[in-house]
């Protein structure tokens, strides 16, 4: 039986998530005789402890392990040689960042597996962070929204707004949210806002989550064919906010919807090639004809740089969440002051709900884990005795990019 390794996060000082808690790790031990080694990590949402308690041994050391279990990127400096990874890898788009990373594991023969590409046989993934992304993400643009208002000069519920990782639990933030519900139900919103339209795309476990945080304002769901009809009735009531969701065809064309949309919430998947969903040019165009459009806030929770939304010049953390982008001039000002809507751009909004991302991730992770460690690794592909959900993840075996996979090898030769 192989040891599974999993190792302390070390993106940045935020990522306190791990792909396996304490309870996990129990279940494995004393339920599958798996062998469990943890790298110890003060940052980490569980204890080293709690892991000690459940059976794991806690080393530095992880070469005793035939297959190490990350949640992000793996700086290449810290690959070893004839190992079995599994982590989100960022490479499957032919990222430039991610290249010599890749590069490195094919170079010391390593293998590769990426929660991404785990799915069943209609190519749904079954491992994701999706739906925390979407609640982390749809906080934090409340709170990006109540911040730039205030500056605006409009005081609003939306001010009292923290961001995701300043509640303890997800299910404080819930509550908290729906406290700002109860106040615009009752108080109402300034007159010179409404109505306050919120824009969602997506349809998938990011967006979903998203509008979860979202039902708890009140609100009213009004037909994205109707919004700028919609948007110019004054007599919409002030104690309710709306919701359009925009449909796969809707988002290749809405530059007429921008200037009837207050808050852009966007949670689709996309790749280089697929149509843009904000332009600059849309951008430069709203504020060219407004000094002050109705669009404040974009909340961009699928964060592809220059990707869908070409506002998101860069990426942001949970320390420093948003940015003004000025359409004119093309810049990034951090804050919420300045010409431009405000773009969250955080890239990895999960690990601001650590504890719950980590507990739901870990339970859909578990039952691929004692495959993993039974499987010879040092076999060929055709031979990995592996179920197919696992095989389909296999970006990298022994140094060689598998066969669905040997796309990366334009991306990875032009980094060398």
């Amino acid at each position: 039986m192989t040891c599974i390794g999993i190792r302390a996060e070390d993106k940045n000082r935020w990522e306190r998530r791990a792909p396996l808690t304490p309870d996990h790790v129990a279940e494995l031990v004393h339920q599958h005789a798996v062998e469990v080694r943890v790298q110890p990590s003060a940052r980490r949402a569980f204890s080293d402890l709690d892991y000690e308690r459940a059976g794991a041994t806690l080393s530095l050391d992880l070469e005793p392990c035939d297959v190490v279990l990350g949640v992000k990127e793996i700086p290449a400096a810290k690959l070893a040689s004839g190992k079995t990874y599994l982590y989100f890898s960022h490479v499957i788009k032919g990222q430039a960042s991610s290249m010599p990373m890749l590069q490195r594991l094919m170079e010391i023969e390593s293998t590769l597996l990426d929660y991404e590409r785990i799915t069943d046989a209609r190519g749904r993934r079954l491992i994701f962070f999706g739906r925390h992304a979407g609640y982390a993400g749809m906080i934090d643009t409340l709170w990006a929204l109540g911040r730039r208002l205030a500056w605006e000069g409009f005081p609003t519920p939306f001010e009292e707004m923290r961001l995701a990782h300043q509640y303890s639990t997800l299910d404080e933030a819930m509550r908290h949210v729906a406290t700002v519900g109860n106040e615009i139900r009752r108080n109402g919103l300034p007159a010179g806002l409404r109505p306050v339209v919120f824009a969602f795309t997506g349809s998938g476990n990011v967006s979903r989550g998203a509008q979860e945080v979202f039902d708890r304002l009140p609100f009213d769901d009004v037909d994205a064919a109707d919004l700028v009809r919609f948007s110019e009735d004054r007599d919409r009531a002030r104690n309710v906010v709306f919701r359009t969701v925009l449909d796969r065809e809707q988002r290749t064309r809405v530059a007429p919807m921008l200037p009837h949309i207050t808050v852009f919430v966007n949670g689709i998947y996309w790749e280089p090639g697929q149509p843009k969903v904000i332009t600059r040019e849309h951008l430069r165009d709203l504020w060219r004809d407004e000094k002050q459009p109705k669009l404040r806030v974009i909340g961009d929770i699928t964060c592809d740089v220059e990707g869908s939304v070409e506002a998101t010049v860069r990426t942001t953390d949970p320390g420093d969440p948003v940015y003004v982008f000025d359409p004119r001039s093309g810049e990034a000002r951090a804050g919420v002051a300045g010409a431009g809507p405000v773009v969250m751009a955080v890239d990895n909004l999960p690990c601001e709900l650590p504890v719950e991302a980590s507990q739901h991730f870990g339970d859909t992770l578990l039952r691929f884990v004692p495959a993993l460690a039974r499987c010879d690794w040092s076999q060929p592909l055709e031979a990995l005795r592996l179920p197919e959900e696992l095989r389909r993840a296999i970006l990298v075996h022994r140094g060689a990019l598998t066969p669905a996979y040997r796309y990366l090898e334009q991306f990875v030769s032009a980094t060398r």
